[in-house]
């Protein structure tokens, strides 16, 4: 097996310092995990069990909190909660460099992208089921925008990259278990 080139070799001894291992066995799990995630998000009727219920709750509550700063921010509350709560995990285990739990971190927060790319694409059709007095947030903020529109080209674009970060994600921990193997001697 080939090893990585004396030259770049440095930077990846530093990107790893300090971090946790991933071991095969979380590896695989996580994989799995994102595989029945995309699966159940890009599929039928495109929500995830348990983890959207979840996600709702942040959306739900994001809209009083960000509305106490100012109320043209209640109807960007909803998707900002979404987002805000899995970017403070992420930091957090980040911060503790705990290289399994910032993946699943960063894939949670990826799989927000794809929820929010679901309700955006609905902004014109309004299809979907809303909470609380029906105003859909994503016909309203598209609208300010003057991008209406564009709801479903723009989230496409969304849930792609979404996709390709989870799958980059998922490639970055595999990278991560591979070079512990490598200096643990197993190649």
């Amino acid at each position: 097996m080939s090893r990585i080139p004396a030259e770049v070799e440095h930077l990846f001894a530093a990107e790893r310092e300090g971090w946790t291992r991933v071991s095969g066995l979380a590896l695989a799990a996580i994989a799995l995990g994102t595989l029945w995630v995309l699966w159940q998000a890009l599929g039928g009727d495109q929500w995830v069990p348990l983890l959207d219920g979840a996600n709702l709750l942040f959306h739900e509550a994001g809209h009083p909190l960000f509305g106490i700063v100012s109320e043209r921010l209640t109807v960007y509350g909803g998707t900002l909660g979404q987002l805000v709560f899995p970017c403070v995990v992420l930091w957090h285990f980040w911060r503790r460099r705990e290289s399994a739990s910032a993946g699943v971190a960063a894939l949670w927060l990826l799989e927000n992208g794809l929820n929010i790319g679901r309700y955006m694409a609905d902004a014109r059709a309004q299809q979907l089921p809303l909470v609380g007095n029906g105003e859909h947030d994503w016909t309203e903020i598209l609208s300010r925008w003057g991008m209406l529109q564009l709801d479903t080209l723009l989230a496409g674009l969304l849930r792609g990259a979404c996709v390709l970060g989870m799958l980059a994600v998922l490639l970055v921990l595999a990278r991560c278990w591979w070079l512990r193997r490598a200096e643990a001697g197993f190649d």
